[in-house]
């Protein structure tokens, strides 16, 4: 089993706005006011293709999708709340919260990869949860932990507790289960996605313990990530608002380590911090903050990772 890879799908926008529908519970994302629609998408696309070419530039295997005129899919420039692939060939499929990021799951996709020279064995499916009002937006919902077999979650109204124990028996991981908080208008609310506030190395963790109100709660959290060895890199909630915990850990050129990140989460980060973060891996940034500002997503959303087999 591997961690980490070097193949990543990404869906180039065509429709990029600030998702209404999302905005609901995504306190990150903020109106750009002023900014025709056609701008914010335009500066989207320079962002993504410049995005695209840093990952190609460090020898990662970028497959790019453009997203469809078909349908109104704002968000379909975050693909990893929709699928995940899983290397002995099995797809997920997941129910979404926005009804109109439930049009981003494209059957196309998976053929692009087929056609890649990717082998897909089986689809698990969940999306009929949604007929029930459950979800669990794929690796935005939940950590996997590939080696040791731990699915971290935060519990939100987009990461169902029984959904992802049915997760975890289907692809045979441990769940390791909290609940993260953030500060809005000075209450405490659940963090939509668990990729916000953690992101999981091959040797450490990125994590904001601070958001994990519940001292029983953190300290398993703490207790699984050291019994694996991983360092623990904790960040503030400041750090989580510019995306730090946004993060990916990949492979370029002959299966050197990659952290990717927003410049935005970079410029967060302390030097001691990057210091830390630099014994396990080389740093790579790009600028991500019109995406960032209205999608309320980061550099680790952009990216679901394939780890299927080839033929």
């Amino acid at each position: 089993m591997q961690q980490t890879t070097n193949t990543i799908l990404m869906i180039r926008p065509i429709n990029f706005r600030m998702n209404e529908q999302t905005a609901v519970n995504n306190y990150y994302q903020e109106p750009i006011d002023g900014v025709l629609p056609e701008t914010i998408n335009t500066k989207a696309q320079k962002e993504f293709d410049a995005y695209v070419d840093k990952l190609r530039g460090i020898g990662v295997h970028v497959v790019v999708v453009n997203d469809t005129e078909e349908f109104d899919t704002p968000d379909s420039i975050f693909p990893n709340n929709w699928i995940s692939f899983h290397e002995n060939g099995n797809v997920g499929l997941y129910p979404m919260f926005a009804e109109n990021r439930r049009l981003e799951r494209r059957e196309d996709v998976l053929t692009t990869l087929e056609e890649e020279g990717f082998v897909i064995n089986h689809i698990v499916d969940y999306t009929s949860a949604e007929e029930e009002n459950v979800f669990l937006e794929g690796t935005g919902s939940v950590i996997l932990d590939r080696v040791n077999r731990k699915a971290y979650c935060a519990l939100s109204a987009r990461a169902d507790e029984d959904l992802l124990i049915e997760f975890c028996e289907d692809f045979e991981y441990t769940p390791v289960i909290f609940t993260a908080y953030q500060t809005v208008d000075n209450k405490r609310k659940a963090i939509y996605h668990t990729n916000v506030m953690m992101c999981l190395g091959e040797t450490f963790a990125v994590i904001c313990l601070a958001s994990i109100d519940d001292k029983k709660e953190r300290k398993n959290v703490i207790k699984h990530l050291k019994e694996n060895g991983k360092e623990i890199i904790d960040i503030s909630e400041e750090q989580v608002a510019s995306f730090a915990g946004n993060m990916l850990q990949v492979k370029g050129t002959d299966d050197v380590l990659y952290l990717i990140m927003s410049q935005s989460a970079y410029d967060s980060l302390t030097k001691h911090q990057i210091e830390k973060l630099e014994k396990h891996t080389k740093i790579l940034s790009s600028s991500l903050d019109t995406i960032e500002a209205c999608g309320g997503g980061s550099a680790r959303c952009m990216m679901a990772e394939v780890f299927l087999p080839k033929k």
